[in-house]
């Protein structure tokens, strides 16, 4: 018997859902139409086998289709969590967390959230990050190892709140 892996959810902070809605809403009733339209031009202008517009315009509806598929698949398999609703004395997927490089004496501030969200310098790191799973299921104090290309780095945790 097939094994149904339609349960397994993955986490995105509710800001997150919003920004893939507002993607797919704007490829759906934008790009797509405005791709359609651009086809249509470049096949008015004769001959599709020579026309480069043409072939651009079908490279590029193939990648919003591409995308839309992307997000709607992602949307359908998610699970939409408010971090401001979270209470929990450990680090887990939401928390802004608050650390300290034993090493360099830096301080740096990262909240955990889906993979589809993360964008370091905003200081937002995916939950799949190494940083992430180092620090999901900690406490303030604990000292977390992470292993990065540049070698291990030892951090302490400072603090950490769901906002």
């Amino acid at each position: 018997m097939a094994q149904d892996n339609s349960s397994q959810t993955l986490p995105i902070t509710s800001r997150g859902k919003l920004m893939l809605e507002a993607e797919l809403k704007k490829l759906i009733h934008e790009e797509r139409p405005a791709i359609i339209k651009a086809i249509e031009e470049a096949r008015a202008h004769g001959d599709i086998s020579e026309n480069a517009e043409y072939d651009a315009a079908k490279e590029r509806q193939g990648m919003i289709e591409g995308r839309i598929g992307e997000i709607q698949f992602k949307l359908s398999g998610v699970e939409s969590i408010d971090p401001a609703t979270i209470k929990s004395d450990k680090i887990v997927f939401g928390a802004t967390v608050e650390i300290q490089d034993t090493d360099a004496d830096e301080k740096s501030t990262y909240q955990i959230v889906g993979v589809d969200e993360a964008d370091v310098k905003k200081g937002m790191i995916s939950i799949i990050s190494p940083i992430s799973r180092s620090l999901i299921g900690k406490k303030v104090g604990d000292l977390v190892t992470v292993q990065s290309p540049k070698g291990d780095k030892e951090y302490e945790i400072l603090s950490f709140k769901f906002v």
